[in-house]
């Protein structure tokens, strides 16, 4: 069984997001333990078991090194990537099932493009909820922009959007995981995705946190900024038109750049993530 780490939404060695890929061919799922087990050895935040069920089609799992996730934007990527660099599959559009539902990739020969589950907004907060939400990052509701206010939002795994009055807060908060965990399994969120608004080419400078899956801090969140996209479009930030750009990773030292892209037809929206990705390591599980 072959395995491969890709660096996702870079194309720089050694930045952006670091995923496990396991190529199964046409071969079935390993027992979840042993699937578990080596995304744990792999130590990243997420690892895809990719399995091909047809020509243009695929199943990938998703598992961090403490459980099986829905969907992974991150790992889809470097999935897909990894595919393509070791010549499984060529440029073109494919089926992909998950856990989260059935969605589409586009490969392209430079970047991977992806849909995101459909949008669903989750639960809001009151003003002592998001007291406590803030100062489990060190931050009180004064480092709250005026005209956003924190919601949980999905595009396949629902985190808590958590908004910033600038990149000096974002830069200056400060994780206690303990208690970041008790709210993320008190509010059945994966984690906190907290983000301030940008400028020019830039949608929105990101930090992700995920302690309750074994994940301090990522550099690179696909579903997350899904959400965010769906978010800001419903509150007039971004328009239905044009590719979106997420910075995140910065305050790790792994600057990552995630793109979307957002269209809506009969009132109906559907988010897509993209970016590219580089393949740095390749193995072969004994």
């Amino acid at each position: 069984m072959r395995f491969y780490v890709a660096d996702a939404f870079t194309a720089r060695p050694f930045s952006g997001n670091q995923a496990g890929v396991v190529s199964l061919g046409e071969g079935p799922f390993p027992e979840e333990a042993l699937m578990r087990a080596l995304a744990g050895e792999l130590k990243h935040s997420e690892t895809a078991f990719a399995r091909r069920t047809g020509e243009q089609c695929f199943h990938i799992r998703y598992f961090t090194p403490a459980e099986e996730v829905d969907l992974c934007g991150h790992a889809t990527i470097a999935a897909f990537t990894a595919l393509r660099e070791i010549g499984e599959i060529p440029a073109g559009s494919f089926a992909l099932h998950t856990r989260s539902g059935d969605l589409e990739v586009t490969v392209e020969p430079d970047a991977v493009w992806m849909d995101m589950a459909p949008p669903a907004e989750g639960r809001t907060f009151s003003a002592d909820e998001q007291a406590e939400l803030y100062a489990a990052y060190g931050l009180s509701p004064s480092d709250r922009p005026e005209n956003l206010e924190p919601q949980a939002v999905s595009t396949g795994l629902l985190d808590i959007l958590l908004p910033v009055r600038d990149r000096a807060a974002l830069n200056r908060a400060e994780q206690n995981e303990a208690e970041v965990c008790r709210l993320s399994e008190g509010y059945g969120v994966v984690g906190v995705h907290m983000f301030c608004l940008g400028a020019g080419d830039v949608t929105a400078y990101c930090r992700n946190f995920a302690p309750l899956y074994a994940i301090p801090e990522e550099a690179a969140t696909g579903t997350s900024n899904g959400a965010l996209t769906f978010y800001l479009h419903r509150r007039g930030l971004v328009s239905g038109s044009g590719v979106n750009r997420f910075l995140q990773g910065e305050k790790m030292g792994k600057p990552s750049e995630i793109l979307s892209r957002l269209t809506e037809k009969r009132g109906t929206a559907k988010v897509r993530i993209g970016g590219r990705a580089v393949l740095t390591l390749r193995g072969e599980v004994l």
